[in-house]
């Protein structure tokens, strides 16, 4: 095996664990928040908008749940190859997790009223919400047309998006470190966490086309 090969090989095997590894603080947070809103102890912080509409918070944490831990195991080629028929049957089911995450946070979006980061950030999830599920009907009707590179091509930047709470972990940490919690800070630090992955989504669609 060529040196290349090698580093293509542990690469495959490395990529899918770190995905998911960068959704876990995002994977527990909302793991909590559903455990309080089932009726068990509350452990996250108050919020009354979830307390009077909790189902878009279900939704949006049982299908991101889905999405980022599923959606990880789409990026090794080795998984792809070798188990043909669960990738499209796992991507049928990543199709209709992902709309339900663009969906609910639509929702939130748009009938929450009072979240944090003010209109900047407001704008912002409107922008990236729909982006996310353009790209998942964009990329369902390329495989549709079996134009497989434009298919992955729109897969990985929705999956982009839909990653956006493992990044906003570190991007928020450091804007509150140095800039505080007020809603610009908020707004920018949130929205630097999608820009962030959006460009490396670019960066690894350029590389394969």
């Amino acid at each position: 095996m060529s040196q290349y090969a090698a580093v293509r090989r542990r690469t495959d095997l490395w990529v899918p664990f770190a995905l998911v590894a960068l959704t876990l603080i995002p994977l527990v947070s909302g793991t909590l928040r559903l455990v309080e809103v089932a009726g068990g102890p509350a452990v996250m912080p108050d919020n009354p908008r979830i307390d009077a509409s909790p189902a878009p918070v279900v939704v949006h944490v049982v299908g991101a749940a889905a999405y980022a831990v599923v959606g990880a195991f789409q990026f090794s080629a080795r998984v792809r190859r070798t188990h043909l028929n669960w990738h499209r049957r796992a991507g049928r089911v990543l199709v209709v997790a992902g709309l339900l995450v663009a969906g609910s946070g639509l929702w939130m979006t748009l009938f929450y009223a009072g979240a944090p980061g003010g209109a900047l950030l407001w704008s912002v999830r409107l922008v990236v919400a729909s982006a996310m599920g353009v790209c998942l009907v964009l990329g369902f009707a390329a495989i549709r047309r079996r134009a497989i590179s434009v298919h992955r091509a729109w897969m990985i930047r929705a999956y982009a998006l839909g990653l956006g709470a493992g990044t906003q972990v570190f991007t928020q940490g450091v804007g509150q470190a140095a800039f505080g919690t007020g809603e610009v800070s908020t707004a920018l630090s949130i929205s630097a966490g999608w820009l962030v992955n959006a460009a490396i989504a670019e960066f690894v669609v350029r590389r394969q086309t």
